[in-house]
């Protein structure tokens, strides 16, 4: 690099000006050598490109809008499936608590005083009341004694129609009395005051829930009151015998289905219902071939003319189908089924084909309309073009390369400056800074400024690292001390009670995150009755384990003031309810073991049922009446139950993140297989009993992410403890 007067030779300033130099020369050249030829080959390949661009563009859209529409009808359509299944489940929910009090009170009417009943009054059309109904003929003073006893239930008929968001409830004698609570008192009072008479046994929903010996949903029919179709969930209920004492329902109208999938239906495609008998359930008014009808007029469509509807709802009702294209009704329809496992139907969904590939003919159509004024007016403008550019070429030649020399000397000065200040930087001195010199307006400044940026932000970088890591080591620490507060709030001791021989306990509880939601404790009330808990919080993580904290010091306290299983629930659930502003929720399990006879008594708050082992036997789910959770309802009363440990019998207990444990294929660990793994080796010590139950659930759900804790209890019941010679 050599300088003659101001002038460097060899440097970027002179290499500057020769390119730009020569690269106008060759430029100018070529662009007037090759324009009119370019000219015409451009024309002929916008053409082609946009020929190109149109296919490619409809088919990704196609592909796209096939993508979307797939995956949309399988997460929308199996969203609204358990929507629609939940609702069956809460009037089955409803049916069965009011089925099981009902058995209670009627397999040992002796004990049970008599409350009075009502018949129905019109003063309360539109309030939710209880009322008595007789089929003709049938009424006599034992039925009326009867409908006394049952009349006990009528403040829970209320609180689960309320609670289950439903307007009617009923359980109907064989003898033909039955007690139903709805809104609609009006309708069973003839014009002129007598009452009409309403033969429950002979009604197809009684007579099929006898013949199918368990809970069911009824096919569509019309209901007796109003005249509106709907689906009966009905419940036979029998004494310890066998001797049929009478069949709970409620009814589902369709309006009520139907208003729960009406959002989900849009242009062309609709939303249907179809029960296990094939039978369409529910759809939208206008889908013209497809009509809701009463069971004797039902369709099943598994023998649909059209071959792709029956083989639809056949894989359906097996499992969840894959989206596919189906023929039905003159037109071709993306379809997919999703089953609803409470009541045994199958919600199937359907979008029309051609209104799905709308979109991609209106894109096609608008495209070449665009692509047509395009090149007409880019002939014109072309032409217009070439002229001036012969004209301005010469002009600019001469004008570039003055700008040329004066832009070489502006680019090079500031790079000199920026080349010195980045050698200066140090350890001690990390930013470079933006300096007036820098700002030149173009890619210099923007490098100079991009300089500054990252030295700056490295800066900051250096000093968030240290904040964040000081940050993360003290949320670390508090998590930390979290779990060990936790775990140092329930029994860890091995063994539990050395000085007794009368019993063996243990418990283990594991969170899916740092802390968690359950908790299990036992206790000694005094030298003979042993307390048991085992709880599950709503809820995961910091609230949950606070409110666990909580909930434990309460159920410990109201337990070591003494009183039975259902007292200490009620009172801790009114403790709980008064103050439950976050809402939360858990269930629990109670249990006192009197150890010098071997009575358990247990109350059930909405928790798993126990296992249970009596000596030489397996251990086998024991059925337990359940309450509604703690923090649920504040006036919630409880029942308690009494079991007869003998020496050798062990009890479980557990959370339900032990069946609901699942796999990477999304498979539930089950109580049945939590029976087999206790029943592996059913002699072994509580100790060995979890630790077979911990192995079964970690071989079942392998590295697959768990997402509740997992936390047991389990007791073995030795006899009464031998006194010391």
């Amino acid at each position: 690099m050599k300088k003659f007067k101001h002038i460097v030779i060899g440097g970027i300033e002179s290499k500057v000006v020769n390119l730009i130099l020569v690269s106008m020369l060759v430029v100018a050249a070529a662009f007037m050598l090759f324009m009119t030829a370019g000219t015409r080959m451009l024309s002929n390949l916008t053409t082609e490109t946009n020929e190109r661009q149109l296919s490619a563009m409809t088919g990704i859209t196609s592909d796209v809008i096939h993508t979307v529409i797939v995956e949309n009808m399988d997460r929308t359509t199996e969203l609204q499936a358990l929507v629609t299944n939940n609702m069956f489940h809460d009037r089955a929910v409803a049916v069965q608590m009011v089925g099981d009090y009902a058995g209670k009170l009627l397999s040992d009417p002796g004990s049970v005083p008599r409350e009075s009943w009502q018949r129905p009054d019109a003063s309360l059309e539109g309030v939710l009341s209880v009322k008595a109904l007789f089929a003709e003929g049938a009424e006599n003073d034992a039925l009326y004694d009867r409908l006394e006893v049952l009349a006990n239930m009528t403040d829970l008929m209320l609180s689960v129609c309320t609670a289950y968001n439903t307007d009617n409830i009923w359980f109907s004698l064989p003898e033909g009395a039955t007690l139903m609570a709805d809104t609609v008192p009006g309708n069973w009072i003839e014009d002129d005051g007598s009452f009409v008479s309403y033969d429950a046994p002979n009604r197809y929903w009684y007579r099929q829930a006898v013949k199918e010996g368990r809970l069911f949903f009824s096919d569509v029919e019309y209901d007796y009151r109003t005249g509106n179709l709907c689906v009966t969930c009905a419940l036979p209920v029998y004494a310890p015998d066998g001797t049929l004492l009478g069949v709970a329902g409620a009814d589902i109208f369709l309006n009520d289905m139907q208003e729960a999938i009406r959002n989900a239906v849009e242009k062309g495609g609709f939303l249907c219902a179809v029960n296990r008998n094939g039978h369409l359930i529910i759809a939208p008014a206008e889908n013209g071939d497809f009509q809701v009808t009463d069971s004797s007029q039902a369709v099943d469509l598994r023998n649909s003319e059209y071959g792709d509807v029956a083989k639809l709802v056949v894989d359906a009702m097996k499992g969840k189908t894959d989206v596919r294209l189906i023929h039905a009704m003159g037109d071709t329809y993306y379809a997919i089924g999703v089953p609803m496992k409470t009541v045994g139907w199958t919600l199937l969904a359907a979008y029309s084909q051609a209104d799905a590939e709308q979109p991609v003919r209106l894109l096609e159509e608008n495209y070449r309309t665009i692509q047509l004024d395009a090149v007409s007016t880019y002939h014109k403008e072309s032409s217009r073009g070439n002229m001036l550019m012969r004209a301005v070429l010469s002009g600019l030649l001469l004008l570039m390369l003055f700008a040329a020399y004066r832009q070489g000397k502006r680019i090079v000065r500031p790079l000199n400056t920026i080349a010195e200040r980045i050698s200066e930087l140090s350890e001690s001195n990390l930013e470079f800074k933006m300096e007036e010199e820098y700002r030149t307006g173009d890619e210099v400044e923007e490098l100079a400024q991009s300089f500054a940026s990252i030295s700056h932000r490295t800066v900051e970088y250096l000093e968030t690292v240290k904040r964040i890591t000081a940050e993360k080591e003290r949320i670390g620490a508090e998590l930390s001390l979290a779990t060990r507060i936790q775990e140092g709030m329930v029994p860890h001791i091995v063994p539990a009670f050395p000085g007794r021989s009368d019993f063996d306990i243990m418990g283990s509880m594991t969170p899916a995150k740092e802390v968690g939601g359950d908790f299990y404790d036992y206790y000694l009330v005094d030298d003979d009755h042993l307390c048991m808990v085992i709880a599950d919080v709503s809820g995961k993580g910091v609230p949950a384990a606070l409110f666990m904290m909580a909930t434990k010091i309460i159920l410990q306290s109201v337990a070591m003031l003494g009183g039975t299983p259902a007292e200490i629930l009620t009172k801790t659930n009114q403790a709980v309810c008064s103050n439950n502003e976050a809402e939360m929720f858990l269930t629990v399990w109670v249990g006192i073991l009197e150890l010098s006879t071997g009575k358990l008594i247990c109350s059930n708050a909405g928790h798993e049922y126990p296992a249970l082992k009596q000596p030489d036997g397996n251990f086998e789910l024991y059925l337990d009446k359940h309450g509604l959770v703690i923090g649920g309802m504040e006036e919630s009363k409880y029942r308690e139950y009494e079991l007869m440990l003998k020496p050798g019998a062990k009890i479980f207990v557990y959370t339900d993140g032990v069946p609901e444990a699942t796999n990477s294929a999304n498979e539930l660990f089950g109580t049945d297989r939590m029976i087999e793994a206790l029943n592996k080796d059913p002699s072994a010590s509580p100790l060995g009993t979890m630790k077979n139950v911990h192995q079964a659930v970690n071989d079942f759900v392998k590295s697959a992410e768990q997402f509740d804790d997992l936390t047991m209890l389990c007791i073995e019941y030795k006899g009464p403890q031998k006194e010391a010679h």
